[in-house]
């Protein structure tokens, strides 16, 4: 069995917010409690996480997880990397490091902000007092294999900061971070049509870097997944609203959700 869980389905305030509360959003409904956006899948043999969300520590110890093989990293705004320093206790139970993969800009971004998590020799690491990252770049629209896992990073556009998307396995799940538009040549590299597709909104109408939820479902018009779950959600998008839009086989996230094949 394979599955996917929801760590986080708020984008970078959370929900609710500092500034705004809870904006848009229904308070008496729990799915509207969002904590930041992070993923944790089991693809065959293989435990990973998507980003390691400020409310990692948190994450983890809500959904019992306590071993990962990998980092797949999307971006480095906060929201999505800065939880990174919490690995070390996924280290402290192994007892070895974790692969880290990211693109090669995203790499060196990582490396100046959190360099003293960086294990380039994996085979010497203290646990104790750090995390500790064994460092892996990969070329966009390249695949490669990681234990049994295919992966296939593609770029996405339009956000202010480089931003990476993956295909796992060819389309068995799809991960696409924050965006504005996917490139033709990344669209053209999803094979099949995905048993999982996971999008980020935002808001409902989109902003200047983050795509609208009209654009969400025309790309989920041409990709045809058979399931597609809608992450990354400000205050401005109540878990409600955003469903009652959404046709069949297309819902919201919200924390905790489970998806298992």
């Amino acid at each position: 069995m394979s599955r996917v869980v929801i760590l986080g389905s708020g984008a970078a305030p959370g929900v609710p917010s500092l500034s705004y509360g809870f904006g848009n959003c229904d308070p008496k409904n729990p799915k509207n409690f969002r904590l930041r956006s992070g993923t944790y899948m089991e693809i065959g043999d293989v435990k990973f996480l998507i980003d390691t969300s400020t409310d990692l520590r948190l994450q983890l110890l809500n959904n019992n997880i306590r071993a990962i093989d990998a980092v797949f990293y999307t971006h480095t705004h906060a929201d999505h990397l800065n939880g990174i320093d919490d690995l070390r206790e996924i280290n402290r139970i192994s007892g070895t490091a974790i692969e880290l993969f990211a693109s090669k800009g995203n790499l060196a971004e990582i490396r100046s902000r959190f360099g003293y998590l960086i294990a380039d020799d994996k085979d010497k690491i203290d646990p104790v007092y750090r995390a500790a990252l064994h460092p892996n770049i990969f070329e966009y629209n390249e695949s490669f294999y990681f234990k049994s896992l295919k992966v296939t990073p593609i770029r996405l556009m339009g956000h202010n900061v480089e931003c990476s998307g993956y295909i796992f396995n060819d389309g068995e799940v799809v991960y696409i971070s924050d965006f504005r538009e996917i490139p033709e040549e990344s669209l053209k590299l999803i094979k099949v049509k995905p048993e999982i597709l996971i999008m980020p909104l935002t808001t409902p109408k989109g902003t200047r870097f983050h795509a609208s939820l009209e654009d969400l479902l025309g790309y989920a018009e041409r990709i045809e997944p058979k399931r597609m779950i809608i992450n990354h959600m400000a205050v401005e998008s109540d878990y409600a609203e955003v469903y009652s839009h959404c046709p069949r086989g297309i819902e919201p996230a919200y924390d905790g959700m489970e998806i298992c094949w």
